[in-house]
Protein backbone atom coordinates (compact mmCIF):
# COMPACT_ATOMS: atom_id res chain seq x y z
CA UNK A 1 0.00 0.00 0.00
CA UNK A 2 -0.34 2.53 -1.74
CA UNK A 3 -0.56 0.44 -4.88
CA UNK A 4 -2.97 2.34 -7.13
CA UNK A 5 -5.08 5.65 -7.10
CA UNK A 6 -7.36 7.59 -9.00
CA UNK A 7 -6.44 11.78 -9.73
CA UNK A 8 -9.55 12.93 -11.33
CA UNK A 9 -9.01 16.80 -10.94
CA UNK A 10 -7.27 19.26 -13.60
CA UNK A 11 -4.73 21.75 -12.93
CA UNK A 12 -7.17 24.66 -12.45
CA UNK A 13 -8.93 22.58 -10.14
CA UNK A 14 -5.95 21.87 -8.13
CA UNK A 15 -4.64 25.76 -8.24
CA UNK A 16 -7.90 26.51 -6.65
CA UNK A 17 -7.38 24.26 -3.88
CA UNK A 18 -3.59 24.24 -2.88
CA UNK A 19 -2.82 28.08 -4.38
CA UNK A 20 -0.58 26.69 -6.87
CA UNK A 21 1.28 29.74 -8.89
CA UNK A 22 3.56 28.05 -11.52
CA UNK A 23 2.45 25.42 -13.72
CA UNK A 24 -0.81 25.60 -14.04
CA UNK A 25 -2.44 26.39 -17.69
CA UNK A 26 -3.48 30.56 -18.36
CA UNK A 27 -6.85 30.93 -19.13
CA UNK A 28 -5.53 31.64 -22.85
CA UNK A 29 -4.25 28.56 -23.41
CA UNK A 30 -7.05 26.72 -21.81
CA UNK A 31 -9.43 28.36 -24.21
CA UNK A 32 -7.13 27.19 -27.11
CA UNK A 33 -6.93 24.06 -26.07
CA UNK A 34 -9.38 22.46 -29.06
CA UNK A 35 -8.30 18.45 -26.98
CA UNK A 36 -9.85 18.13 -23.58
CA UNK A 37 -6.95 18.50 -21.03
CA UNK A 38 -4.04 19.01 -24.48
CA UNK A 39 -3.63 22.56 -22.04
CA UNK A 40 -1.89 20.07 -19.40
CA UNK A 41 1.11 19.12 -21.62
CA UNK A 42 2.09 22.15 -23.20
CA UNK A 43 2.61 23.67 -19.79
CA UNK A 44 4.20 21.20 -17.96
CA UNK A 45 6.54 20.04 -20.30
CA UNK A 46 7.97 23.57 -19.82
CA UNK A 47 7.46 23.51 -16.47
CA UNK A 48 9.45 20.30 -15.75
CA UNK A 49 12.34 21.23 -18.16
CA UNK A 50 12.78 24.52 -16.07
CA UNK A 51 12.30 22.39 -12.74
CA UNK A 52 15.13 20.10 -13.73
CA UNK A 53 17.37 23.10 -14.41
CA UNK A 54 16.93 24.44 -11.84
CA UNK A 55 17.82 21.58 -9.11
CA UNK A 56 20.22 19.93 -10.70
CA UNK A 57 23.27 19.50 -8.66
CA UNK A 58 26.23 22.11 -8.87
CA UNK A 59 28.72 21.17 -11.63
CA UNK A 60 26.27 19.46 -14.22
CA UNK A 61 25.28 21.04 -17.32
CA UNK A 62 22.26 22.43 -18.07
CA UNK A 63 19.89 20.03 -20.70
CA UNK A 64 20.20 22.02 -24.21
CA UNK A 65 17.43 20.08 -26.02
CA UNK A 66 13.77 20.01 -25.76
CA UNK A 67 12.32 17.70 -23.40
CA UNK A 68 11.01 14.40 -24.97
CA UNK A 69 7.28 15.23 -25.13
CA UNK A 70 5.40 12.36 -23.01
CA UNK A 71 1.77 13.05 -24.38
CA UNK A 72 -0.83 14.70 -22.49
CA UNK A 73 -1.63 14.13 -18.62
CA UNK A 74 -5.17 13.38 -18.84
CA UNK A 75 -7.47 12.09 -15.70
CA UNK A 76 -6.44 8.98 -14.16
CA UNK A 77 -8.49 6.41 -12.55
CA UNK A 78 -5.94 4.07 -12.00
CA UNK A 79 -3.02 5.59 -11.23
CA UNK A 80 -0.03 2.62 -11.21
CA UNK A 81 3.23 2.53 -10.10
CA UNK A 82 6.18 4.17 -12.64
CA UNK A 83 3.19 6.42 -14.24
CA UNK A 84 3.88 10.17 -14.48
CA UNK A 85 1.76 11.98 -11.43
CA UNK A 86 0.79 15.55 -10.70
CA UNK A 87 2.05 16.48 -7.32
CA UNK A 88 2.65 19.87 -5.67
CA UNK A 89 5.11 21.02 -4.25
CA UNK A 90 7.30 24.19 -2.65
CA UNK A 91 10.87 25.28 -4.65
CA UNK A 92 12.52 28.67 -5.30
CA UNK A 93 12.25 29.82 -8.84
CA UNK A 94 15.41 29.63 -11.05
CA UNK A 95 16.79 33.08 -11.30
CA UNK A 96 14.04 34.64 -9.81
CA UNK A 97 14.72 38.40 -7.40
CA UNK A 98 13.36 36.15 -4.34
CA UNK A 99 14.39 33.50 -2.64
CA UNK A 100 11.05 32.58 -1.44
CA UNK A 101 9.88 28.95 -2.59
CA UNK A 102 6.85 28.98 -4.72
CA UNK A 103 3.87 26.86 -4.64
CA UNK A 104 4.07 24.69 -7.62
CA UNK A 105 2.71 22.08 -9.35
CA UNK A 106 4.39 19.64 -11.25
CA UNK A 107 4.66 16.25 -13.08
CA UNK A 108 6.98 13.71 -11.42
CA UNK A 109 6.90 9.82 -12.18
CA UNK A 110 5.47 7.29 -9.32
CA UNK A 111 8.41 5.26 -8.41
CA UNK A 112 11.42 6.76 -6.02
CA UNK A 113 14.58 6.48 -7.85
CA UNK A 114 17.62 7.39 -4.92
CA UNK A 115 20.26 10.11 -6.06
CA UNK A 116 22.63 7.58 -5.13
CA UNK A 117 21.13 4.66 -7.67
CA UNK A 118 23.60 3.26 -10.73
CA UNK A 119 19.82 2.81 -12.55
CA UNK A 120 16.31 2.94 -11.88
CA UNK A 121 15.67 -0.65 -12.19
CA UNK A 122 14.01 -0.72 -8.26
CA UNK A 123 12.15 2.27 -9.34
CA UNK A 124 8.53 0.50 -8.88
CA UNK A 125 9.53 -1.29 -5.52
CA UNK A 126 9.74 2.47 -4.23
CA UNK A 127 6.24 3.87 -4.60
CA UNK A 128 5.99 3.97 -0.83
CA UNK A 129 7.85 5.19 2.06
CA UNK A 130 7.13 3.98 6.05
CA UNK A 131 6.08 6.91 8.11
CA UNK A 132 7.78 5.11 10.63
CA UNK A 133 11.19 5.06 9.66
CA UNK A 134 11.32 7.56 6.47
CA UNK A 135 13.62 10.10 8.39
CA UNK A 136 16.23 7.60 8.92
CA UNK A 137 16.30 5.20 5.42
CA UNK A 138 19.18 6.14 3.15
CA UNK A 139 16.65 5.89 0.41
CA UNK A 140 14.30 8.68 1.84
CA UNK A 141 16.11 10.58 5.07
CA UNK A 142 17.46 13.24 2.44
CA UNK A 143 14.41 13.80 0.60
CA UNK A 144 12.24 13.88 3.83
CA UNK A 145 14.26 16.38 5.13
CA UNK A 146 14.29 18.76 2.24
CA UNK A 147 12.51 17.50 -0.80
CA UNK A 148 8.19 17.05 0.25
CA UNK A 149 5.35 16.91 -1.77
CA UNK A 150 2.15 16.27 -1.79
CA UNK A 151 0.44 13.86 -4.65
CA UNK A 152 -3.42 15.15 -4.80
CA UNK A 153 -5.78 12.09 -5.62
CA UNK A 154 -9.52 11.39 -5.42
CA UNK A 155 -8.88 8.22 -3.27
CA UNK A 156 -6.85 5.36 -3.33
CA UNK A 157 -7.77 1.50 -3.96
CA UNK A 158 -6.94 -1.43 -1.43
CA UNK A 159 -7.70 -4.95 -1.91
CA UNK A 160 -9.86 -7.18 1.12
CA UNK A 161 -7.62 -10.48 1.34
CA UNK A 162 -9.33 -11.37 4.35
CA UNK A 163 -8.45 -12.11 7.75
CA UNK A 164 -6.05 -14.97 7.79
CA UNK A 165 -4.06 -13.71 4.45
CA UNK A 166 -3.77 -10.17 6.22
CA UNK A 167 -1.91 -11.79 9.38
CA UNK A 168 0.70 -13.69 6.81
CA UNK A 169 1.06 -10.05 5.15
CA UNK A 170 2.27 -8.42 8.87
CA UNK A 171 4.38 -11.55 9.26
CA UNK A 172 6.17 -10.97 5.97
CA UNK A 173 5.07 -14.16 4.84
CA UNK A 174 3.78 -14.65 1.32
CA UNK A 175 -0.26 -14.16 0.95
CA UNK A 176 -2.40 -15.57 -2.15
CA UNK A 177 -3.73 -13.13 -4.73
CA UNK A 178 -5.79 -9.86 -3.64
CA UNK A 179 -9.75 -10.49 -4.19
CA UNK A 180 -12.32 -7.61 -3.48
CA UNK A 181 -10.52 -4.31 -4.29
CA UNK A 182 -12.42 -1.22 -2.18
CA UNK A 183 -12.16 2.67 -3.05
CA UNK A 184 -10.97 4.46 -0.27
CA UNK A 185 -12.26 8.42 -0.36
CA UNK A 186 -12.34 11.30 2.09
CA UNK A 187 -16.54 10.94 3.16
CA UNK A 188 -16.56 14.69 2.57
CA UNK A 189 -15.38 14.56 -1.14
CA UNK A 190 -12.52 16.61 -0.73
CA UNK A 191 -8.93 15.99 -1.91
CA UNK A 192 -6.87 13.37 -1.04
CA UNK A 193 -3.54 14.92 0.11
CA UNK A 194 -1.32 12.08 0.35
CA UNK A 195 1.85 13.10 1.60
CA UNK A 196 4.94 12.35 -0.34
CA UNK A 197 8.99 12.89 -1.05
CA UNK A 198 10.97 13.71 -4.44
CA UNK A 199 14.19 12.98 -5.71
CA UNK A 200 16.64 13.80 -8.18
CA UNK A 201 18.55 11.16 -10.42
CA UNK A 202 21.06 11.68 -13.30
CA UNK A 203 21.26 8.80 -15.76
CA UNK A 204 25.15 8.38 -16.16
CA UNK A 205 24.21 5.93 -19.64
CA UNK A 206 23.14 9.72 -21.09
CA UNK A 207 25.17 12.45 -22.22
CA UNK A 208 25.29 15.73 -20.59
CA UNK A 209 22.76 17.77 -22.11
CA UNK A 210 20.25 15.02 -23.06
CA UNK A 211 16.26 15.95 -22.49
CA UNK A 212 16.15 12.58 -20.25
CA UNK A 213 19.83 12.90 -18.84
CA UNK A 214 17.84 13.89 -15.39
CA UNK A 215 14.75 11.83 -13.43
CA UNK A 216 12.54 13.58 -11.21
CA UNK A 217 10.42 10.42 -9.49
CA UNK A 218 8.56 10.41 -6.37
CA UNK A 219 6.88 8.00 -3.55
CA UNK A 220 4.09 8.32 -0.96
CA UNK A 221 4.55 8.12 2.67
CA UNK A 222 2.23 5.13 4.43
CA UNK A 223 1.08 4.62 7.82
CA UNK A 224 -0.45 2.38 9.80
CA UNK A 225 -4.26 2.18 9.03
CA UNK A 226 -6.94 3.63 10.78
CA UNK A 227 -8.65 0.95 13.46
CA UNK A 228 -11.93 3.46 14.03
CA UNK A 229 -14.95 2.86 12.39
CA UNK A 230 -14.99 4.82 8.94
CA UNK A 231 -17.30 7.64 8.32
CA UNK A 232 -19.58 5.85 5.78
CA UNK A 233 -19.03 1.90 6.58
CA UNK A 234 -20.16 -0.44 3.20
CA UNK A 235 -23.30 -2.07 3.49
CA UNK A 236 -21.11 -4.95 4.06
CA UNK A 237 -17.78 -6.34 4.79
CA UNK A 238 -14.97 -4.15 6.76
CA UNK A 239 -16.18 -1.53 9.03
CA UNK A 240 -12.63 0.46 9.54
CA UNK A 241 -9.38 0.20 6.90
CA UNK A 242 -7.16 -1.81 8.91
CA UNK A 243 -9.95 -4.14 8.27
CA UNK A 244 -8.93 -4.10 4.59
CA UNK A 245 -5.27 -3.74 4.51
CA UNK A 246 -2.87 -2.99 7.65
CA UNK A 247 -1.46 0.21 5.73
CA UNK A 248 -2.46 3.20 4.22
CA UNK A 249 -0.99 6.48 2.62
CA UNK A 250 -0.68 9.30 4.91
CA UNK A 251 -3.49 12.17 4.29
CA UNK A 252 -2.25 15.30 5.16
CA UNK A 253 -4.85 17.82 6.19
CA UNK A 254 -4.88 21.19 4.62
CA UNK A 255 -3.70 22.90 8.21
CA UNK A 256 -0.47 20.58 7.74
CA UNK A 257 0.01 21.39 3.48
CA UNK A 258 2.30 24.54 4.24
CA UNK A 259 4.70 23.31 7.25
CA UNK A 260 5.08 20.10 4.77
CA UNK A 261 5.85 21.63 1.70
CA UNK A 262 7.92 24.38 3.14
CA UNK A 263 11.60 23.13 2.17
CA UNK A 264 13.36 25.78 4.51
CA UNK A 265 11.62 23.35 7.20
CA UNK A 266 14.47 20.91 7.83
CA UNK A 267 14.04 19.93 11.74
CA UNK A 268 13.71 16.30 11.52
CA UNK A 269 11.95 15.80 15.10
CA UNK A 270 9.41 18.72 13.98
CA UNK A 271 8.70 17.16 10.74
CA UNK A 272 8.11 13.77 12.18
CA UNK A 273 5.65 15.43 13.98
CA UNK A 274 3.12 16.09 10.82
CA UNK A 275 3.50 12.51 10.09
CA UNK A 276 0.77 12.12 13.01
CA UNK A 277 -2.08 10.63 11.43
CA UNK A 278 -5.02 12.45 10.53
CA UNK A 279 -7.96 13.17 12.72
CA UNK A 280 -10.33 9.18 12.86
CA UNK A 281 -13.48 9.28 10.96
CA UNK A 282 -13.19 11.56 7.83
CA UNK A 283 -12.90 8.15 5.36
CA UNK A 284 -15.72 6.47 3.63
CA UNK A 285 -14.79 2.90 1.75
CA UNK A 286 -16.92 1.01 -0.89
CA UNK A 287 -16.77 -1.64 -2.87
CA UNK A 288 -15.59 -1.41 -6.66
CA UNK A 289 -15.31 -4.16 -9.51
CA UNK A 290 -12.80 -6.06 -10.11
CA UNK A 291 -12.07 -4.26 -13.12
CA UNK A 292 -9.83 -1.89 -11.35
CA UNK A 293 -6.79 -4.97 -10.75
CA UNK A 294 -5.92 -4.52 -14.48
CA UNK A 295 -3.98 -1.68 -15.14
CA UNK A 296 -5.00 -1.07 -18.54
CA UNK A 297 -8.70 -0.58 -17.87
CA UNK A 298 -9.04 3.33 -17.05
CA UNK A 299 -12.21 5.12 -16.59
CA UNK A 300 -14.54 6.80 -14.09
CA UNK A 301 -16.68 3.32 -13.98
CA UNK A 302 -13.68 2.21 -11.92
CA UNK A 303 -15.22 4.03 -9.36
CA UNK A 304 -19.27 2.76 -9.13
CA UNK A 305 -19.70 1.55 -6.19
CA UNK A 306 -21.14 -1.80 -6.00
CA UNK A 307 -24.21 -2.54 -3.13
CA UNK A 308 -22.09 -5.56 -2.05
CA UNK A 309 -18.65 -7.28 -2.68
CA UNK A 310 -18.69 -8.82 -6.34
CA UNK A 311 -19.98 -13.17 -5.82
CA UNK A 312 -16.75 -15.29 -5.58
CA UNK A 313 -14.31 -12.60 -4.75
CA UNK A 314 -14.02 -12.88 -0.98
CA UNK A 315 -12.82 -15.97 0.87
Amino acid sequence: MCGRYAASRGPEDLAGIFGIEVGVPSAQESQESQQPNASWESQETHDSQELHDSQEPQGSQKSQEAREDPGPLVPDYNVAPTKEVLVVLDRPLKDAASPRPVRQLRRLRWGLVPSWSRSPEGAARMINARAETVHEKPAYRQAFATRRCILPADGYYEWDTGREERELEVEGRRKRARKQPYFVTPADGSVFAMAGLYEFWRDPTLPDGHPRSWWVTCSVITTEAETAPLAVPPQEGPRSLADIHPRMPLMLTPDRWDAWLDPRHTDTAELRELLAPPPEGLMRAYPVGTAVSNVRNNGPELLKELSGPEEGTLF
